[in-house]
């Protein structure tokens, strides 16, 4: 059993996105896999990516993303994440996976779903572009845990939602070019307030903004 200090040590500690309810956790997106491709590509959702941007390109930022890259090899990284997210459900029972970053392979992945299995009562959200990582891990171990939403992201602007997985995310220029459950943070001070949609499973897709 780890107290927070402990945990929050090992896993390089948490993230808390001002938008979202809850805590997240976020690696930088200098070391995304997909994501590292797409930004030399105009028109897709990496080319203006805000974690590029602002305050995750001070040095302290990149250097505690670096700490959270390296911990995720650690053997004890399941259970000290598991009980950082236990730890603060009574403040919030969502948490956002990535906030920047993204999935480093299917073992990364794994680690994960197995730390959904440990927060049974916290409501779990992973966007993604690493939709290999996302098949070899369905194929390998079957469905994601009940309390985990894995949403596929839309590889270029106004482009269709993933087929190959149930949830998904795009990202349009324009409201009326939005065929899904439509993000209304933009009209929220670009915060989720009440709103939980991309937590939510009866969502099959849901489109933002470009901002």
């Amino acid at each position: 059993m780890f107290t927070v200090k402990e945990a929050w040590a090992l896993v390089g500690g948490l993230s808390k996105p001002s938008k979202m309810p809850g805590h997240g956790y976020g690696l930088s997106a200098k070391d995304c896999k997909t994501g590292s491709v797409l930004r030399k590509i105009a028109n897709s959702v990496c080319s203006a990516c805000y974690a590029l941007k602002g305050r995750y390109v001070f040095p302290n930022v990149y250097e505690a993303h670096q700490r959270r890259l390296k911990s995720i090899d650690n053997k004890l990284w399941v259970e000290a994440m598991a009980s950082l997210i236990n730890w603060y459900k009574n403040k919030s029972k969502y948490f956002r996976w990535h906030d920047s970053g993204d999935l480093q392979g299917v073992a990364h992945l794994k680690k994960i779903v197995e730390v959904c299995n440990k927060t049974p009562e916290v409501m779990h959200w992973l966007p993604t572009r690493e939709a290999g990582f996302v098949k070899e891990y369905k194929n390998k171990y079957g469905e994601f845990p009940k309390n985990l939403v894995v949403r596929l992201s839309a590889s270029m602007v106004n482009g269709v939602p993933h087929k190959s997985h149930g949830h998904s995310s795009t990202v349009v220029t324009s409201e009326d070019l939005a065929t899904s459950h439509l993000c209304k943070a933009y009209k929220q001070g670009n915060e989720c307030k009440t709103c939980r949609a991309c937590w939510d499973p009866k969502h099959p897709d849901i489109a933002y903004l470009k901002h």
